[in-house]
């Protein structure tokens, strides 16, 4: 996604290199987060029991939570990442986002139980159950990501994913009694859009102008 955003950045205004982005970051991971994402909309608007919110989950059809809920998340991400490409700070912002994202939603796998009790899920055995030693490898990596941002914001980013991650974990637990993969593809779209929304809203203004070699805004 950076490398097709700088390519085109080169071309075409922010906003097409931006879509273009977006579009690589779809077909590099099949829309797997965007389709869990679109799912828990779907199942949690629309069931009212833990039987039939799994139910609708599971159901390939697209309902209208589904369609308004992606319309509006790509939206909003959209128009966060342009501000936060005019700051000269889409690349760094986006590999943070996707890095932490990812490692949030794969704490949920480490501290919820799984709510499916049969075997035709379509999520992978690896996310049904993981290693301390392995969810510890996973925090390191992550936080090699920190490294792309001044020290003092891991604080700042730790404070708000730590009350969202507690909200999903109990939400979910309320109505299914655990997670699936489809919840942990809406942890991450959800984490995602709330981390860029506060690289966007921290302010950036102090940063050193030698900074700027990482900042690859074009």
């Amino acid at each position: 996604m950076a490398l097709v955003y700088i390519a085109t950045r080169l071309i075409f205004a922010y906003e097409i290199a931006i879509v273009l982005s977006l579009i690589a970051g779809v077909l590099a991971t099949g829309a797997f987060h965007e389709d869990g994402f679109a799912d828990v909309c779907d199942g949690f608007g629309g069931g009212w029991t833990k039987e039939r919110i799994l139910e609708i989950m599971k159901d390939s059809r697209v309902g209208t939570f589904a369609v308004v809920g992606l319309v509006l998340i790509l939206l909003l991400k959209f128009y966060t990442l342009l501000h936060l490409a005019q700051k000269e700070l889409f690349v760094p912002s986006l590999l943070f986002a996707q890095v932490l994202s990812r490692w949030f939603a794969l704490t949920f796998v480490a501290t919820t139980p799984y709510s499916r009790t049969d075997e035709q899920s379509k999520i992978k055995p690896i996310a049904k159950k993981l290693a301390f030693k392995d969810l510890l490898i996973a925090t390191f990596l992550t936080f090699l990501a920190f490294l792309l941002f001044p020290f003092w914001w891991i604080g700042g980013v730790l404070l708000m994913l730590i009350p969202l991650k507690l909200y999903l974990r109990w939400f979910f637990l309320k109505w299914i009694e655990g997670y699936t993969g489809d919840c942990l593809g809406a942890a991450q779209q959800i984490s995602e859009i709330c981390i860029l929304l506060y690289l966007l809203g921290a302010n950036t203004e102090w940063l050193p102008s030698g900074w700027g070699a990482y900042r690859l805004g074009m």
